[in-house]
């Protein structure tokens, strides 16, 4: 998972590792695996799924918001890798950012910091953010999400962006179903001086595409755990059974849950997600954004 959720240990190892786990739950460090806590405030959504932001808890979060980030301006452009077009594999390494790419901080244990990634993708009202569902609903919607689009060297280039609703697919809120691990977020603009536009006015978005071809280049980009930039890598994806993609490259740390897989012309076929929670430091994976996938956009938007 590019989040933070732990893999299996062999049994031999339960009585060290529980032992281990009870110290760090007590001390608030217990982490998931790309990045999130797991004793985070959360709430219950309805049983489709969907989860409306109380204002309250959307004010908190746009309170501790003002000492994680400033202000800023875009990042200048740089020459970015495009998708492989000739079935190599590339590396991840630093890249300029995206305007419409950008990190999810969690403000509610302490110093808020960054852990998914997370993009703008079109929309009838231009409002929508999507991500892996792990990175906003573990045993329950995490309260305390803020989004950066475009976040670089600690400024917030296009502002920071509150969850209105957010939606996942009953699969995901009852099991965790790999398969559906993807979430859509309906967001507006924090604080009393908050632009009144939508956010892909601002940023641009990806195009979400639903039952793409699974094998294909694509570009991968996110925000590791900790760092101000966010890392990128071309490669090609290919299909892992039916319902899942396979992304081999090296060097997507934790934090980039929730990352793209975009294609030519900013076209959206998969989120960083889904099998072993998004893979590991080797191989990513995204659920294959289906039917299930769409029907779960249609909902989130009212398209």
């Amino acid at each position: 998972m590019r989040m933070n959720v732990r893999h299996p240990l062999a049994p031999a190892g339960y009585a060290a590792v529980l032992g281990l786990v009870a110290v760090l739950v007590a001390v608030g460090l217990l982490v998931a695996r790309k990045g999130l806590a797991f004793d985070a405030p959360v709430a219950d959504g309805d049983d489709n799924g969907h989860f409306a932001q109380p204002a309250a808890a959307a004010e908190e979060t746009a309170q501790a918001m003002r000492t994680a980030v400033r202000p800023g301006t875009p990042a200048t452009a740089s020459p970015a890798p495009a998708p492989a077009s000739d079935g190599g594999q590339g590396t991840a390494a630093e890249a300029a950012p995206l305007p419409y790419v950008g990190t999810f901080f969690y403000t509610g244990q302490g110093a808020p910091d960054h852990g998914c990634t997370g993009t703008v993708v079109h929309s009838p009202r231009g409002d929508v953010v999507v991500t892996a569902a792990h990175c906003v609903h573990q045993g329950g919607f995490r309260t305390d999400l803020a989004f950066v689009p475009g976040y670089h060297d600690g400024t917030a280039p296009y502002g920071v962006w509150l969850p209105v609703s957010v939606d996942v697919d009953p699969a995901w809120a009852d099991s965790q179903d790999p398969d559906h691990d993807v979430a859509y977020l309906r967001v507006r603009a924090a604080g009393p001086e908050a632009v009144r536009q939508p956010v892909e006015r601002l940023t641009g978005a990806a195009t979400p595409v639903f039952g793409a071809p699974r094998e294909g280049a694509v570009r991968v980009l996110g925000y590791p755990n900790g760092e101000d930039a966010p890392v990128a890598c071309a490669g090609r994806v290919e299909p892992e059974g039916d319902t899942q993609l396979r992304f081999p490259c090296p060097g997507l740390p934790n934090g980039t849950s929730g990352s793209p897989f975009l294609t030519d012309g900013g076209r959206l076929v998969g989120v960083l997600g889904g099998k072993d929670t998004g893979g590991d430091d080797e191989v990513s994976y995204s659920p294959y954004l289906g039917g299930a996938a769409e029907r779960l956009y249609r909902r989130a938007t009212g398209g």
